[in-house]
């Protein structure tokens, strides 16, 4: 028998996407940009159509500064720009349509939207429910095991545990310690320098994990590596390094969100607030009918 499972969404990439992909000749009654919002409620309605979910979540992140990352690491992210006002705006009224949806969203000021997956995905594992992750972050994968599937909906890519290794070159498990050596230019993490994608990936085909890597680091220079010794050098030169680029890209899996079944269950639509938003956003007929007949 299939276990159930639950949809959970990294809505912050859907709404970044819109707002890139979408002009911005959509305004709201007040004259502001609302591009991004008509862009992702397609999606979110599209999402809803197709898949019909018992139990679904959206993730939202709401600051690069703020979270617990920064404290480690000041410049974790700090390759990207900070979200114009305008944006920032359209992402609370895309929470706002979820919520009147009867959608479960959370957002959180220290932790990200990888963070609250990731406990979504924890709590609802110990009740029997599996996951279904919508995102294209390679860095979600290493919450999957086995009966969790993560999707990428723009390329309709999906894969489970056992695909991760064709995926990456690295197992689920093993995504934050490839990340700890490897780093990852889109968050900032710099990783060990001199430390590639295939060379991260070679190592801990060899010794498993990060820190086996570490602990027998002597037996590097003896493997059939290219630049072997070069390699164990500059991982013991920035050993500590490698473990707080690791600690970066760990999805914690701990946040409180109460009772996992209840975090992820729909509740009816507010007609009132939707009718409200409609008309703030200006939706058009046909978005209006789509509204109607989730409500």
């Amino acid at each position: 028998m299939t276990p159930p499972s639950a949809l959970l969404v990294d809505a912050s990439l859907y709404v970044f996407r819109a707002w890139h992909s979408i002009p911005d000749d959509f305004q709201d009654s007040e004259g502001r940009p609302v591009n991004a919002v008509h862009g992702f409620l397609r999606f979110v309605l599209e999402l809803l159509e197709r898949q019909q979910p018992a139990r679904m979540a959206l993730a939202f992140d709401e600051s690069l500064e703020t979270s617990f990352r920064n404290e480690l690491y000041p410049a974790y992210k700090a390759n990207r720009e900070p979200a114009p006002e305008s944006l920032r705006h359209q992402f609370r009224q895309c929470m706002a349509l979820c919520r009147a949806l009867g959608l479960p969203v959370w957002v959180d000021s220290r932790y990200e939207a990888d963070d609250l997956i990731g406990s979504l995905v924890h709590g609802l594992r110990a009740e029997g429910v599996c996951s279904l992750i919508l995102s294209a972050d390679k860095d979600l994968s290493q919450l999957l095991q086995p009966g969790d599937e993560q999707w990428d909906y723009a390329r309709d890519l999906r894969w489970g545990h056992a695909g991760v290794l064709a995926r990456y070159g690295v197992r689920a498990e093993q995504i934050a310690d490839f990340l700890g050596l490897a780093g990852d230019s889109v968050d900032n993490i710099p990783g060990v320098p001199g430390i590639g994608a295939k060379t991260a990936a070679a190592l801990l085909e060899h010794f498993g994990s990060l820190d086996q890597l570490l602990a027998r680091l002597g037996e590097l220079p003896y493997l059939r590596l290219r630049g072997a010794a070069a390699h164990a050098k500059r991982i013991e030169e920035h050993r500590e390094l490698a473990l707080l680029c690791r600690q970066l890209a760990t999805i914690h899996c701990d946040c409180d969100l109460g009772d996992p079944l209840q975090a992820v269950s729909r509740t009816p639509c507010d007609r009132e607030a939707l009718a409200a938003l409609a008309q703030q956003l200006r939706l058009g007929p046909m978005t209006l009918r789509r509204l109607q007949a989730l409500a």
